[in-house]
């Protein structure tokens, strides 16, 4: 049974993840009075679109880092900008892609670390090159997390540590924190995708 402090965040999550997948595929989106709004879905032009000079995004191995990043993180023919520690001041303004992907890593690493193999790192992370790869990779790295949340039971909510994932305070937080915080990871990048989406609709062309 599903711990009755788990259910408010379950569906928070379960809301926020149907509205972004909404938002990237359409063909309407939950507009938040009742109202459907019309909405294409994503194409690649837009999920690789850099709106200023500079941005971090997802890119070929063969093309190398992007301005200001040193590596491309994660496994296959595309990584994401990165450096290691400490990041550049100010930090790069980042594309779509790089915020999906950011974003569906951190649930599919999330995830391991709590019912998983605890081993996953972000070197280990499929980056997607396209627009439909990425939005199916964070259903499924959604999907995921959801299922590792159902297995917790109330007292693991309160067990420091119960998430072992290594790029955030994880292994130091009560797991029920650690929840919450997903969530706000959700509905911020959700946000931000949604945006980037209306910006490139009304780009200048």
């Amino acid at each position: 049974m599903t711990p009755g402090r788990l259910t408010p965040l379950l569906e928070q999550f379960d809301f926020a993840r149907r509205r972004l997948t909404d938002r990237m595929t359409g063909p309407v989106v939950d507009s938040g009075d009742a109202n459907g709004v019309e909405v294409g879905p994503m194409t690649d032009e837009e999920y690789l679109w850099e709106p200023v000079p500079g941005c971090w995004s997802v890119r070929r191995r063969s093309d190398g880092p992007g301005p200001r990043a040193t590596l491309l993180t994660g496994t296959g023919e595309w990584g994401r900008d990165a450096t290691p520690p400490p990041h550049p001041s100010p930090p790069p303004f980042t594309t779509l892609a790089w915020r999906l992907t950011h974003l569906s890593e951190m649930l599919t690493l999330r995830a391991d670390h709590v019912t998983g193999s605890h081993t996953l790192t972000r070197d280990d992370y499929r980056v997607s090159g396209d627009a439909a790869s990425a939005v199916a990779a964070f259903e499924a790295a959604a999907t995921a997390w959801r299922q590792a949340l159902l297995s917790t039971d109330d007292a693991e909510l309160d067990t420091v540590g119960h998430s072992t994932y290594p790029h955030g305070s994880d292994p130091d937080d009560v797991f029920l924190d650690v929840v919450w915080w997903v969530n706000q990871e959700l509905l911020h990048h959700g946000a931000e995708i949604a945006l980037l989406r209306d910006l490139f609709r009304t780009r200048r062309r």
